[in-house]
């Protein structure tokens, strides 16, 4: 019975794994400072759980920008993402209120240190490699 859990559990770990990453959600640009990103905007409430699920890669002027409905405190976890992020909590004007760093497949909450509509993920580090901090505003049509 042992041995049949085992194989039933490592077979329910291989498909959670075996799940498409989103891929073809819509594009913005976006400006921090100097550095141009392209992130992929998650705007539903599917997108949004889902989120870089999967990824098993990213180049790094890629990035995800989650948009809310109304500003609040943002939460995020790693469940079944595979690549370490750092996710920038923003305000409605493109102001960093936050940058947390993220451990892969975890379930640790990072929260926004107040209510933001914008959450921007990239690489793990990408935001402390280019100087980028709490007070740097991003520019872009979500920010106008």
């Amino acid at each position: 019975m042992k041995k049949l859990f085992a194989l039933a559990a490592a077979l329910a770990t291989t498909l959670a794994l075996a799940q498409d990453p989103q891929m073809t959600l819509p594009r913005v640009k976006l400006g921090a400072g100097m550095h141009q990103i392209d992130a992929q905007v998650a705007a539903t409430q599917d997108q949004r759980m889902t989120g870089l699920m999967y990824r098993q890669e990213m180049p790094q002027q890629e990035g995800m920008l989650f948009v809310f409905e109304y500003p609040s405190q943002q939460c995020f976890w790693m469940r079944n993402t595979l690549l370490p992020l750092s996710a920038a909590f923003v305000g409605d004007d493109g102001t960093i209120v936050n940058i947390e760093d993220m451990a892969p497949q975890t379930d640790d909450s990072h929260c926004s240190a107040k209510p933001v509509r914008y959450v921007l993920e990239m690489n793990k580090g990408w935001f402390a490699k280019k100087g980028i901090k709490a007070g740097t505003r991003l520019t872009g049509v979500p920010f106008r």
